[in-house]
């Protein structure tokens, strides 16, 4: 039986993808650079590869934050500062929400029958701005944002730290549902909790990583949950 779910936000309930492409829209220009494409496709593979550096400690939060700007601009050939692009584009991502599919719909069916928390590996200012523009706060019986907590998912501290604000906490009690293999699955693994994959475009499973149960739609996970 399930009481605790611990949910991802980006691409999990807010559609970070979308949010980022038009942040760093936006930052090219202000910076002078044309915003095209190719350009935005760049720096999201960039900034995928550099986070999952972070997640196997190869790098620390301020290392990716701006790294990924100086790398895409060497790439790009042009003369801009990292450091006040990472500011800019922060500034632009905290700026509103979307929402993925079924998001606030889940939320509201599910918050009333099981204890949830939010556990996050984004900026935490960037992270409170976009819970507080989409209210979904309300829902959360905390929230996790691991520049605050001092651990990043996976690593076995972050949600070390969770379990102990959880009143009567059991690991057989508790689930994490996130869209990341590497940080919200293999995290899971690393805690000793059970994980759904959301995989809405049908990625392939790594051998090294248990995923317990999978959905391509938010709107599965009730009669999933209910089945555990």
């Amino acid at each position: 039986m399930v009481k605790n779910i611990l949910f991802d936000l980006d691409d999990t309930l807010l559609d970070f993808h979308k949010a980022e492409a038009i942040a760093i829209r936006k930052t090219l220009a202000q910076l002078g650079i044309e915003p095209d494409e190719a350009a935005i496709s760049r720096y999201s593979a960039i900034n995928t590869s550099l986070w999952k550096r972070l997640e196997n400690g190869e790098l620390t939060r301020e290392q990716v934050l701006v790294q990924r700007f100086e790398i895409l601009f060497s790439e790009l050939g042009v003369d801009a500062d990292g450091n006040m692009a990472w500011q800019t584009y922060e500034q632009f991502l905290s700026d509103g929400h979307y929402f993925i599919s079924g998001a606030p719909e889940l939320l509201e069916t599910l918050h009333s029958k099981y204890n949830l928390y939010l556990a996050s590996n984004g900026t935490a200012s960037v992270q409170d701005s976009r819970i507080e523009s989409s209210g979904i706060a309300r829902y959360f019986k905390e929230i996790f944002i691991s520049q605050r907590v001092g651990f990043d998912k996976p690593h076995r501290s972050f949600f070390e730290h969770c379990f102990k604000s959880i009143p009567a906490f059991s690991k057989g009690e508790t689930i994490i549902i996130g869209d990341s293999l590497s940080s919200d699955i293999r995290g899971a693994n690393n805690a000793g909790i059970r994980a759904c994959w959301f995989n809405p475009n049908k990625k392939p499973r790594e051998e090294d990583i248990l995923v317990h149960y999978e959905v391509t739609g938010l709107d599965q996970i009730p009669s999933l949950l209910e089945q555990i």
